[in-house]
């Protein structure tokens, strides 16, 4: 972790098939919110650009921005950390050296060993309820995303149809203390948000 940020509870993860622009979604989040930013089909410079539109809207509502990739970019660009994939876990030793916020996915066992081998900040555990994201998918369901949350050993975020509802009711029932992130909850947000400015 680095001294910048705390790792934030909720999430707002990027994608690039919602209806509303990220940085709309980014100025709903509350502060202390994160931002993991993947939106990887954009060229380099647009994808730099957006990043830093984000990172101004940080600076000024306490977000935290991660930039899905490798830990050198996200430092070079200035994000406050990296989101890893499970593909590119051999770079975790470059994030803990450039000072970054670290997360990964976790989606099996196998994937938390491999977040915690590598000591990740952050998990975002996935999917536990159905998700639009990923239609048809099967749900880890409560019991099976607390034994991957507890098996990284990381701070477990909760992803995949997550709503404030159902972070709340997760808090509740177990003992972690979990984060959540979310990509359709936001964009429903903003949805109503502009409804109600017509």
């Amino acid at each position: 972790m680095t001294g910048r940020h705390p790792l934030p509870n909720a999430w707002l993860f990027s994608d690039e098939r919602i209806e509303a622009g990220i940085a709309e979604l980014a100025a709903l989040l509350p502060p202390g919110s994160g931002i993991v930013l993947r939106h990887d089909s954009l060229p380099p410079g647009a994808r730099w650009r957006l990043l830093r539109r984000l990172m101004r809207i940080a600076r000024a509502r306490g977000l935290a921005v991660l930039l899905a990739g490798h830990p050198a970019t996200a430092r070079r660009w200035g994000a406050d950390g990296v989101h890893l994939r499970q593909s590119d876990a051999r770079h975790a030793a470059q994030a803990h050296r450039l000072g970054l916020l670290l997360t990964m996915p976790v989606h099996d066992a196998r994937e938390a060993r491999r977040a915690r081998r590598i000591g990740a900040s952050g998990v975002f555990v996935s999917p536990l309820h159905p998700t639009r994201s990923h239609p048809g998918a099967p749900a880890l369901g409560r019991a099976a995303w607390l034994r991957l949350a507890l098996l990284s050993r990381a701070q477990p975020i909760a992803l995949g149809g997550m709503t404030a509802a159902r972070a709340r009711a997760l808090n509740r029932a177990s003992r972690i203390s979990p984060g959540w992130a979310a990509i359709g909850a936001w964009d429903e947000k903003a949805a109503k948000r502009r409804a109600r400015l017509r």
